[in-house]
């Protein structure tokens, strides 16, 4: 008869040859005691970024639907899921990345949707969520607001959970509403909304687009029509849905005038 411990050990070594089966992990996860990515440059990420805006959230999703988009490995929507949300769908436009996010789900038992897209596919879902996660995926679209305008205009119901990674000044230069043509000077204030654009890689990585400043995120938040009514860790931002300060809506697309006609 095989004792205990041989049976958790060939147990683990059966977990291990599956996720690593699956390739590199983004997202460090404890499966029953085996780490997907033990050797990850930030860590144990992302629960070190969770820790720091978790308390944040509502501790208890009962009867909530959730959207995690770009959900990567899955860890947000398993917390999510843990939390009693009774709908967490993930969306994600890597098929591996998927792949790894059902193992997760499965080994930690939690009953969670998978679907293969990008955040310009949200409004094919035809359906509202009560909490929208759109975590570390602006600064990878070279269309982020968007993304933002999307999010707003077709999925999200109520509370959107943001983070970016963010580079230049973290100051918040007070604005005016409008300049005059020539009044160039409030450019170069350092807390003017800037987003900087890498035309090569970052970090060695070419789906690197856009990197906001913190002025330039909350700038397209609001401008994309969130009021953020929350900042619990320095990439993180809660955020209601509000009214676009313009109006007009980017989505759906009308036809040109001839067509139509």
């Amino acid at each position: 008869m095989m004792r205990p411990d041989d049976r958790a050990r060939l147990e683990a070594e059966s977990l291990r040859r599956q996720i690593d089966a699956l390739g590199q992990w983004f997202h460090n996860i404890n499966l029953q005691g085996v780490w997907t990515a033990p050797d990850h440059f930030l860590g144990d990420y992302p629960a070190v970024k969770w820790r720091g805006f978790s308390d944040a959230l509502p501790s208890d999703l009962t009867g909530k639907s959730v959207l995690d988009i770009g959900c990567n490995g899955g860890f947000y929507a398993i917390e999510m899921k843990r939390r009693g949300a009774a709908r967490v769908l993930g969306l994600d436009s890597d098929a591996r990345y998927l792949e790894q996010a059902r193992l997760a789900a499965r080994v930690t038992g939690q009953d969670i949707e998978f679907a293969q897209g990008s955040v310009y596919d949200v409004g094919a879902l035809g359906e509202r969520f009560d909490i929208v996660l759109f975590m570390g995926v602006l600064y990878h679209l070279r269309h982020p607001l968007l993304a933002l305008d999307l999010i707003r205009e077709t999925v999200a119901n109520d509370l959107l959970v943001f983070q970016s990674m963010q580079r230049g000044s973290a100051d918040v230069a007070p604005l005016k509403s409008d300049y005059d043509f020539f009044e160039a000077a409030p450019f170069d204030e350092p807390g003017f909304p800037k987003l900087h654009f890498i035309e090569g890689r970052y970090s060695d990585d070419p789906t690197n687009w856009w990197v906001p400043n913190r002025a330039c995120t909350e700038a397209m938040l609001r401008a994309s029509g969130f009021a953020i009514v929350g900042h619990p860790e320095a990439e993180v931002y809660l955020c209601r849905c509000a009214e676009k300060p313009e109006p007009g809506s980017v989505y759906p697309a009308q036809a040109p005038r001839e067509v139509r006609a």
